[in-house]
């Protein structure tokens, strides 16, 4: 069986400088995604044109959006480029530039051509899962989010929160710290019985 051999983090988006670069489709799929998961995320974008949508959704978020073509001064003070025109020789210079200036990038849709994935999230208050299929299959991807979106319950933020505080009261070094969390916390998952 092949193996995923992503790391996954979670990024401050709200911290970096991220460039999207197209103004069609799949620049609003990016650009939602990022904002739906950081409001507060900094992102510029540079398109010779741009969907309405894209427009009215950039504006609503103070969004910097440059009508013109791709070159690289606009990757000047970024740390991510995400490309999703319909030209591939645009995208792959991007990834091209973005590799001699060390920036990180993805390629819509040429997983060779990405240094990440932007897989499924589901997010309920300070709980976030991140889902991966490997560039694969963004589809199992959206239907293993829908399926975690549906089970993770709503007041798991409460449960996240009195375990925070919980933890705080907890005498000890590290290790007898997580010990203890562990002890208090393993009736959260049932385990099926052989």
């Amino acid at each position: 069986m092949e193996r995923n051999e992503l790391y996954p983090v979670f990024l401050k988006v709200s911290n970096l400088h991220i460039l999207i670069v197209g103004g069609g489709n799949v620049a609003l799929e990016k650009l939602t995604f990022l904002l739906k998961s950081s409001p507060n995320a900094q992102v510029e974008m540079v398109s010779p044109m741009f969907r309405e949508e894209t427009i009215n959704l950039a504006n609503k978020f103070n969004i910097k959006m440059n009508v013109a073509p791709y070159n690289a001064s606009y990757l000047k003070g970024k740390h991510m480029a995400i490309a999703t025109t319909d030209i591939v020789a645009v995208n792959e210079q991007v990834y091209h530039d973005c590799r001699e200036k060390q920036i990180l990038v993805n390629v819509a849709d040429n997983p060779p051509f990405c240094d990440f994935y932007m897989g499924g999230i589901v997010t309920k208050g300070n709980v976030k899962v991140a889902i991966s299929t490997n560039g694969q299959s963004p589809t199992t991807a959206k239907r293993l989010r829908q399926f975690f979106e549906d089970v993770i319950p709503e007041n798991i933020d409460d449960l996240v929160k009195n375990l925070n505080e919980y933890r705080k009261t907890i005498k000890g070094d590290f290790e007898e710290k997580v010990e203890t969390l562990n002890e208090f916390t393993k009736g959260l998952v049932n385990k099926k019985k052989d």
